[in-house]
């Protein structure tokens, strides 16, 4: 059956904001702004309190952007690696260290500027090994800058209680002291409210995005998602990320309502889970092209940047339902320390990305869960060796979905490292697996 295909209008509106994204980073001294680098899970209200002209660099989308432009990505990679960092850390970092080290600095276009802007200060968390060791290492290369990481680990969502929060709060109170003696400003609790506010409103507009793509057929593919995700983890404090997943929502939800898919033909539906291979996107588009088969979403896509309720309170069952807003929780934000505790506690509970990185069993049951709510097919699962974090149980969860009945496909990469792909035999993979599945070529 065909389908009705569209391409998004507001489509533009995302593309020109990273464009701008990256260019305000690197002009922001020339306004008189600040900068300040750190990880897109960090929690990026907080530096919001300093003013108005406080422009973030988050480093994984970063990392991300370079990997897609190959052969700048191989020249910071090999770059880095002569200082002696190994292949098996984290790609992302390892493109981040590399363009500090060869002093580029890459713009979302892949325009190279010289020097690499370096940033007032680090501001970061630490959940995985490299997490704060990958800034403090940053701060080396560019010749020394003050750098601060936030300790998140203190186990899954369901089981927070209060002792945690305020072990993450006292934390953030500390961060803003030290911002303000970094940096010479006065903090603005306004500010911060208003970020955090809108940090909320972000997350929960993308999670009722992504629950949209429960349709059928999709309204939205993975790569094009892929383009939709990112401002959640560049600068999701920001209104003008609001406004933007606002317009998102409503032509997503139109489209469901007047049957637009993200294929002409949709004939197999999947969910994937690793960080992809970024230099090598095209996978998904082989995939479409040949067999009519959308990604309709993943862990990584959902997870990274959205907020949901999770695990049940006995950590049995996952629940791919959206979290509340503040207003929505009864929750009223009125000075620093009740807007900190919001953003630790939304952060710590809700964030899909971080509850997995605990347990085994928690990746299990929110893959699973995925798989029927999305009404997938099958999952085709990347064996990703860029990141340690992501790829940590994948194959225990490969072992549990097929003792579930889930069709599950496998293949090998990287999601950063260009060097670390097998095109033609990724390509194999798939064929043979969409075969034994009785999936017809289109082409």
């Amino acid at each position: 059956m065909e389908v009705k295909v569209r391409p998004f209008d507001c489509w533009d509106d995302f593309k020109n904001y990273r464009i701008e994204y990256y260019k305000d980073y690197l002009e922001a001294k020339d306004k008189g702004g600040i900068r300040w680098a750190g990880s897109a899970w960090s929690f990026d209200p907080v530096p919001a309190g300093l003013g108005e002209d406080v422009y973030p660099l988050t480093g994984e989308p970063y990392g991300a952007t370079a990997a897609f432009f190959r052969e700048f990505s191989v020249r910071a990679l090999e770059t880095i690696e002569r200082k002696g960092a190994a292949r098996d850390l984290c790609g992302y970092m390892r493109n981040y260290w590399g363009s500090v080290a060869m002093d580029k600095y890459l713009l979302a276009d892949g325009t190279e500027i010289e020097p690499f802007p370096k940033p007032d200060f680090n501001f970061t968390i630490h959940i995985c090994c490299t997490h704060a060791k990958w800034y403090h290492y940053a701060a080396e290369l560019e010749g020394g800058v003050p750098t601060y990481a936030v300790d998140i680990s203190v186990g899954p969502g369901y089981q927070l209680d209060d002792k945690k929060i305020e072990y993450v709060v006292r934390q953030l109170e500390d961060a803003v002291t030290w911002m303000e003696k970094v940096t010479g400003r006065e903090y603005d609790d306004e500010l911060l409210i208003k970020a955090v506010e809108n940090e909320a409103k972000s997350m929960t507009l993308w999670s009722k995005i992504c629950k949209l793509n429960q349709a059928v057929p999709a309204p939205m593919e993975e790569k094009s998602m892929f383009s939709f995700y990112v401002m959640t983890l560049l600068r999701r404090s920001d209104e003008r990320v609001v406004k933007l997943y606002e317009k998102l929502y409503d032509e997503v939800e139109s489209r469901v309502k007047r049957g637009i898919g993200a294929l002409t033909h949709e004939q197999f539906r999947f969910v994937t889970d690793n960080p992809p291979p970024w230099p090598f996107l095209k996978v998904y588009r082989y995939l479409e092209q040949t067999y009519g088969a959308v990604s309709v979403g993943s862990i990584y896509t959902f997870g990274l940047g959205a907020a949901w309720v999770g695990m049940d309170e006995k950590g049995e069952n996952w629940i791919w339902e959206v979290a509340p807003t503040p207003e929505e929780a009864g929750y009223e934000i009125h000075d620093r320390r009740s807007a900190l505790w919001w953003t630790a506690m939304f952060n710590l509970k809700y964030r899909a990305s971080w509850q997995h990185e605990y347990s085994h069993w928690i990746r299990k049951q929110e893959t699973l869960q995925m798989v029927k709510d999305w009404k997938a097919d099958a999952i085709i699962m990347h064996l990703n060796r860029g990141c340690e974090l992501w790829n940590m149980s994948t194959l225990e969860v490969r072992d549990y979905l097929v003792k579930n009945d889930v069709p599950v496909a496998t293949y090998e990469g990287n999601m950063a490292d260009p060097r670390e792909f097998d095109e033609a035999r990724t390509f194999n993979v798939i064929d043979s697996f969409m075969q034994s599945l009785g999936i017809e070529r289109l082409v």
